[in-house]
């Protein structure tokens, strides 16, 4: 992979945000996180934008996996959820109108053949990870390939000038490798990372835990080796994301992630390259129960905790909404 070199923060034009807002009147002050997030994103970028431009990477991967049940759907249900963000129906593309956001749909490693769908950028690494009970779910070169996409599609993205990028991600039994990964970075208990996803019955949740605790035991992951990790439990829509933040830190943007599958993604880019934590915004905190512990590993605080459990960029297109609000009223208050 080619060398990344993550700039640092521009202090000066945070420190310039802070004296904007001692400087307004009330009631115009005193707003808490909003002022924290404005003077963020001027560090981050070096400018307060008067509008955002904001897109939302939608990364696809499937998980050899799924095939033990691990989810409420089964895996055909991602190329289905694929083919709905073309008609705009899912929940994802509702919420990204909502917030003014366009949504580029990424194949970095489904198990179908997508090709026919003009919405979806191909660049399939592999056709969905190996079953990571029996081995690792990838090479270091496809894992490395898929990072690549990741960095590209945020390349794209800031070319066409975005200035805020978002995480979004399908692909069924996901969960379940997110699990693995905090498992293995953080060094917990799978009791403490195994939820219920899509919403599991117990028997479910206790195959999936069971999956987790094997794919652990015969890999062996280095625990906060970030690569290594990834190429034992992890999926493509991890690395592809984990790529999007690196790829958007590297250029001055950030990216807001959302949920627990982009939480573990930006946990694995921070563990490849930990400066590009400073260009992470956090949009909510998912009900899975594993991503709080990230969280507080990665020092981002949500700003949004509406007990949502879908992933998939949802989150994230309600907290841009509030974004934009704190520019508007530092951008119109401060003259």
């Amino acid at each position: 992979m080619e060398e990344i070199v993550i700039p640092a923060l521009d202090e000066q034009a945070a420190a310039s945000v802070r004296a904007g807002w001692r400087s307004i009147d009330k009631p115009g002050k005193n707003l808490g996180k909003l002022e924290e997030m404005v003077e963020q994103f001027a560090a981050m970028t070096g400018s307060v934008p008067t509008k955002l431009k904001s897109a939302m990477v939608l990364m696809c991967g499937d998980h050899g996996i799924a095939k033990y049940g691990v989810s409420a759907y089964p895996q055909e249900v991602t190329k289905q959820m694929i083919n709905g963000y073309k008609r705009g129906t899912a929940g994802a593309t509702v919420l990204a109108r909502h917030a003014k956001a366009d949504v580029f749909v990424c194949d970095a490693g489904t198990a179908f053949d997508l090709s026919a769908m003009d919405h979806v950028y191909q660049k399939k690494v592999a056709w969905g990870t190996n079953d990571f009970t029996q081995g690792p779910a990838m090479t270091r070169e496809q894992a490395e390939a898929a990072l690549q996409v990741g960095i590209e599609m945020a390349d794209m993205c800031i070319d066409k000038g975005y200035n805020l990028l978002y995480t979004g991600e399908m692909g069924i039994g996901n969960t379940t490798s997110t699990a693995a990964i905090a498992s293995a970075y953080l060094g917990l208990d799978p009791v403490l990372t195994v939820g219920r996803g899509s919403g599991i019955n117990d028997e479910r949740l206790r195959i999936k835990r069971q999956v987790v605790i094997d794919g652990l035991a015969k890999n062996q992951p280095r625990k906060g080796d970030a690569m290594d990790i990834l190429c034992k439990v992890g999926g493509y829509d991890h690395a592809g994301l984990a790529g999007v933040i690196i790829g958007g830190a590297r250029r001055r943007v950030p990216t807001m992630v959302d949920g627990v599958n982009a939480t573990a993604a930006a946990l694995l880019a921070y563990g490849l390259y930990p400066e590009c934590r400073k260009y992470m915004l956090c949009s909510h905190l998912s009900s899975d129960i594993s991503a709080k512990a990230m969280l507080e590993l990665l020092q981002l605080n949500p700003i949004v905790d509406a007990g949502l459990r879908l992933g998939e960029g949802t989150g994230a297109s309600l907290a841009i909404v509030v974004l934009q609000s704190a520019l508007d009223v530092y951008n119109q208050l401060h003259k």
